[in-house]
């Protein structure tokens, strides 16, 4: 894709932090930096978003996320954990469109990074969190 702005960084046409590289992947320094060290990594090959991963692809890219973990682990004993984070499509906050995982370090609750998970456990029966499971689960098996 001629105007991916992450498809140029991994042709080298735009300069980048590079952090790890090999045959599939590329990872660098988010020039956002939310908290020191946030990195993205992903895949060279262009794809728009999860749902345009093939198996193959999918395990490529997701088996080299422990490794980067690792790394920033090692770099930053500071750390005190690790929130993994994909967007997809713009309503999920995704900004850029060649899929990309964010390895985001966190040193503490001031750190300038949240997430909110609402809990809406009681908008739902039993009966219906399994209408939903079932629903989803004949998706999978297609």
């Amino acid at each position: 894709m001629t105007d991916c702005i992450f498809c140029k960084i991994i042709n080298r046409e735009i300069p980048s932090y590079k952090v790890y590289e090999d045959d599939n992947v590329y990872a660098f320094l988010d020039i956002t930096q939310v908290t020191k060290g946030h990195t993205l990594l992903v895949p060279k090959e262009h794809v728009t978003d999860i749902f345009d991963y093939d198996p193959a692809l999918a395990g490529e890219v997701f088996a080299r996320v422990p490794k980067v973990a690792r790394a920033l682990e090692q770099a930053f004993p500071e750390m005190q954990g690790l929130n993994i984070i994909n967007n997809n499509k713009e309503l999920a906050y995704q900004s850029v469109f060649h899929s990309h995982i964010h390895l985001i370090p966190r040193y503490g609750k001031s750190d300038d990074f949240s997430i909110h998970f609402g809990n809406n456990q009681e908008a739902y029966s039993s009966e219906e969190m399994q209408a939903i499971a079932e629903k989803i689960a004949k998706q999978v098996e297609q």
